[in-house]
């Protein structure tokens, strides 16, 4: 739902939200769309739930980062064009920033510092938000036993291994099909087609400009969240001689303690390649093309939810969305609870979400870190 009217303060409201989450969203694009769902939609009231999910079922066909893109969709929402530009980058900044730092770091002294107790405490605490949202947004997603079914089918495929993108897409074209039987439509309306940036020539070498156009075509081309873009990094750059492989084992290691998207492992890259004005040019060019694509999405969400066909096709894809939000919460229990530290922090925090009327996910966030610290001094 669009606000009527923006003001100044809705843009400072966005910076604010922002630049909080991208302190302390960590645990991946499934946390940091339950924790979104929780601050704009139950907390804030920024927009409805069924356009949250419209969002993100359509944030889920285009490539990039899906929390990045969600924060620019909710922005333009809350503050017009300039909420979608300042949205993103104050989610994505302070990510890049603490990547930047262990970069340095890592030059510097040629190891990481150890933050893992901390992260260890993060991951379980984190499992409770995804829960949440998961039950919240279902109960929106699902509006009878078809969407019901097509969700189990995809939390199925989702834990069988089947790509997120495929899982969508199948689910989009099933479940408009169906409704389109169901529903005896005579005359429909055409959905306006998804525009794909084309591939971009790769630059050899280390030069700030190729570092700059290696990374906008895995930003323009990246579908599948973070071991996706691992692959595509080892494609690009290890293959080519570029970076070694324990550098990229490294960079994944930043992108999986570090908060905010998990994109920002490009920052890093960036640094051990060129320095700083490596640093900027891989983030630039990474995440330019969720700016541009999120542009030309959002004015077309409420028209697709005014026609039926398109309508059936966000409601398929939507649940789908939440399905896949399911199946990424198991695979992150079954590797995250395995001691009684984990356990017990993932128990605190359902207890103090059920308990509490208006939960806040910084606060488990901080907690699961002062956790995670003090029962690894046990």
């Amino acid at each position: 739902m669009r606000a009527p009217s923006r003001k100044k303060s809705d843009l400072k409201a966005v910076i604010s939200l922002f630049l909080k989450m991208g302190i302390l969203s960590f645990g991946g694009p499934a946390a940091h769309t339950a924790m979104m769902e929780q601050e704009v939609v139950q907390k804030r009231k920024w927009i409805d739930k069924q356009h949250f999910l419209d969002l993100l079922g359509a944030t889920n066909l285009i490539p990039g980062p899906n929390s990045s893109e969600m924060a620019m969709h909710i922005g333009q929402e809350k503050a017009g064009f300039k909420g979608l530009i300042f949205a993103g980058m104050a989610f994505i900044i302070p990510a890049c920033l603490i990547s930047g730092v262990f970069a340095w770091f890592y030059v510097s002294y040629g190891e990481l510092p150890a933050v893992q107790p901390m992260i260890a405490g993060i991951k379980p605490a984190v499992l409770a938000i995804i829960a949440m949202a998961v039950f919240s947004l279902g109960k929106k997603a699902v509006k009878g036993p078809e969407t019901a079914i097509l969700g189990v089918l995809v939390l199925a495929a989702g834990i069988a291994g089947l790509s997120e993108l495929t899982a969508m897409i199948l689910a989009g074209i099933a479940g408009t099909t169906f409704f389109y039987f169901k529903n005896r439509q005579q005359k429909l309306n055409s959905i306006a087609p998804f525009i794909a940036l084309p591939v971009l020539s790769m630059f050899s070498g280390i030069s700030i400009s190729g570092i700059f156009w290696i990374f906008l075509k895995i930003g323009s081309l990246l579908y599948g969240g973070g071991y996706v873009l691992f692959a595509f990094l080892d494609a690009e750059l290890v293959q080519n001689g570029l970076l070694s492989r324990n550098e990229l084992m490294d960079a994944v290691a930043v992108g999986q303690f570090t908060p905010g998207p998990i994109l920002s492992t490009a920052t890093f890259i960036g640094y051990i390649m060129a320095g700083i004005p490596g640093a900027i040019a891989a983030t630039a060019g990474v995440f330019l093309p969720s700016f541009i694509f999120v542009a030309i999405l959002n004015p077309l969400i409420p028209r697709l939810r005014k026609s039926k066909l398109a309508g059936n096709f966000l409601d398929s894809v939507n649940v789908a969305s939440v399905a896949v939000m399911a199946s990424v919460l198991f695979s992150m229990a079954i590797d995250t609870l395995q001691t009684w530290q984990t356990i017990s922090i993932c128990l605190a925090a359902f207890m103090y979400i059920i308990l509490s009327k208006n939960y806040s996910s910084v606060f488990l966030v901080v907690g699961g870190a002062v956790a995670g610290f003090l029962l690894h001094l046990v």
